[in-house]
């Protein structure tokens, strides 16, 4: 076996050392040629914690010795939502390439300037909307492979601010929950769907005052179709179902893909991937798919710019 040496593994730092950024670090860290080589947090106790718990080399005191120590080719950027713009304008003037765990922005116009921001540098980065990486998600899509016909796309929400808001969450970010949190859900619409989204029919507007119900329908310059249904502050499921003439789909939770055949009254489950139970799901696979970009490989991540049309979505779905 050829041994390898530190210098020859890609090198990935970190911003943030909350419970996400913990995550990202745990996947990435079960790739050979990967080390984790610093982190930085504004608060450095909790930065040492993480950096004790896996060997990171170097806890630093800003992004810029951060960057300047590690000569990282990858910074996972995982900071409340409050802070993400401060932090990629900041990050996004280095050569690194930037992995920004969702949302990219606290609002649609957050996300704007967010992209603004990585233009000005000529900077690549990429946002990590896991749930594209499920093996779940990746099962149907393959088996979607060869399917004619039109897609029904039916996305459920439930969502529950008063939650959010009574466990210390900031006013400002539960004003803006589903960008926060719905657009956990809305991004398969733009995973599952095909072509372009010619147009957002909202059925059930939505109330800010008296958050309840939201319908909308969601046309595709395929034909495809999707409806987005969310409860707010009431009992209901996250689920996706994707719907052909010769074969439905179901994903509840999330994690699960089932299929049922025209014909069948039965809902049989699909094989998942060990990946998904030994580390936050779709977490695995996306570390995989960033060592691939690091590489100039074809990538599964989704751009900066490709997840600011989800965020387009959520402000057209929520009229906001």
């Amino acid at each position: 076996m050829i041994s390898m040496n530190l210098n020859d593994k890609k090198k990935i730092a970190v911003i943030g050392a909350g419970y996400m950024a913990e995550e990202h670090i745990r996947a990435f860290s079960d790739i050979a040629d990967v080390v984790v080589a610093g982190i930085f947090s504004r608060t450095r106790i909790k930065a040492e914690n993480i950096a004790n718990k896996f060997s990171i080399e170097h806890v630093c005191d800003s992004i810029d010795e951060l960057f300047v120590t590690t000569q990282a080719q990858l910074v996972i950027i995982a900071v409340p939502e409050l802070e993400v713009w401060g932090v990629c304008s900041n990050a996004f003037k280095y050569s690194w390439i930037s992995l920004i765990e969702k949302p990219a922005g606290y609002n649609f116009v957050d996300a704007q300037e967010i992209a603004i921001a990585a233009k000005k540098f000529g900077h690549t980065a990429y946002v990590a909307l896991n749930r594209r990486h499920y093996a779940s998600t990746r099962t149907v899509l393959r088996e979607l492979k060869g399917v004619d016909g039109k897609r029904l796309i039916h996305v459920y929400d439930q969502e529950n601010p008063v939650v959010a808001l009574e466990s210390g969450t900031p006013s400002e970010i539960v004003k803006n929950w589903m960008y926060a949190n719905s657009i956990h859900v809305i991004d398969y619409f733009k995973t599952l769907g095909r072509g372009d989204i010619t147009s957002v029919e909202p059925i059930i507007h939505w109330d800010p005052e008296t958050p309840c119900f939201v319908m909308a329908k969601i046309n595709y310059s395929s034909g495809d179709i999707g409806i987005y249904e969310a409860i707010w502050n009431g009992p209901g499921p996250w689920a996706v179902t994707v719907t052909t003439q010769q074969k439905r789909f179901e994903l509840r939770p999330l994690e699960q893909a089932s299929v049922q055949l025209y014909k069948s009254r039965n809902l049989e489950k699909l094989q998942a991937h060990p990946w998904d139970s030994q580390f936050k799901p779709g977490l695995r696979l996306q570390a995989e798919e960033a060592v691939k970009a690091l590489r100039h490989q074809q990538t599964l991540l989704p751009t900066l710019d490709e997840a600011l049309e989800s965020m387009k979505l959520v402000s057209s779905i929520y009229e906001i």
